[in-house]
């Protein structure tokens, strides 16, 4: 936990640090992490993305945007994201079940991947996923805080968490509970790191990925802007060649 009376040096300095920190400790699971969704865009399959409450800004990220790798197939589930309703997703997530239930709709073939994003490493619903997942064959990577999942808050009657179940696991060296910055004179603790660390961790996956499918002879479509010349043409294309298989497009 920091603390420091320049709330908005603090935060800045300390993103600073998680990222120079994620080059420095994560650099080989990162790297395990883009061989793996290299090989799906070689076997032209999916990278199927998955994340609840905040987490799933993650999944948003990598799907359809300027820059973003075509094959993405976000599970984007109303009631496990906050704009329906806030509390009753921290609810919904916890449901045995669930995640089997989502599992079945992807329908996702064995050379796919699957990218899990949870704080805690505890959510029932990533825990189904990845879980299927890896008896189907597919590489699993986790993206977890695993000062949070080793402190024993994730840990709820002996459950197996994320990172023991995937086959690639990136710390995104988030402190337990996410908020980083303690204002002692608010009484309060804010400044959480997941979504910046998140977002940077699967973006450098994703680019990685399609520099590695290229060397191998596979060039990966990727989204364009659509406020830039040519922009509508090329996304077109990618539409046309992954409506059928990514819902959300």
């Amino acid at each position: 936990m920091t603390e420091n009376t320049d709330p908005l040096g603090s935060y800045l300095a300390l993103l600073r640090e998680k990222l120079t920190q994620l080059e420095t400790t994560q650099r080989a699971a990162l790297e395990r992490a883009a061989d793996a969704v290299a090989e799906t865009l070689v076997k032209d399959g999916l990278v199927h993305v998955f994340g609840s409450g905040h987490s799933h800004m993650v999944a948003e990220e990598l799907f359809y945007r300027a820059g973003g790798l075509g094959a993405i197939n976000p599970i984007l589930e109303g009631d496990l994201m906050l704009h329906e309703s806030a509390t009753g997703s921290t609810q919904k997530e916890r449901q045995p079940g669930r995640g089997h239930q989502v599992f079945d709709r992807l329908n996702p073939n064995p050379i796919d991947t699957l990218i899990v994003i949870s704080n805690s490493g505890g959510n029932q619903i990533a825990l189904e996923l990845a879980e299927r997942a890896r008896a189907n064959g597919m590489a699993v990577i986790a993206i977890v805080s695993l000062q949070h999942v080793r402190s024993g808050v994730a840990l709820r009657d002996g459950v197996t968490t994320l990172d023991q179940l995937a086959t690639i696991t990136i710390d995104n060296l988030g402190v337990a509970g996410d908020a980083a910055i303690e204002l002692a004179e608010a009484g309060a603790v804010m400044g959480p790191t997941s979504s910046v660390v998140g977002v940077t961790i699967a973006n450098s996956i994703a680019m990685t990925a399609v520099s590695l499918a290229a060397r191998a002879g596979v060039r990966a479509g990727v989204f364009s802007s659509s406020n830039v010349a040519g922009g509508d043409e090329r996304n077109r294309e990618l539409i046309a060649r992954y409506q059928s298989r990514v819902v959300a497009l």
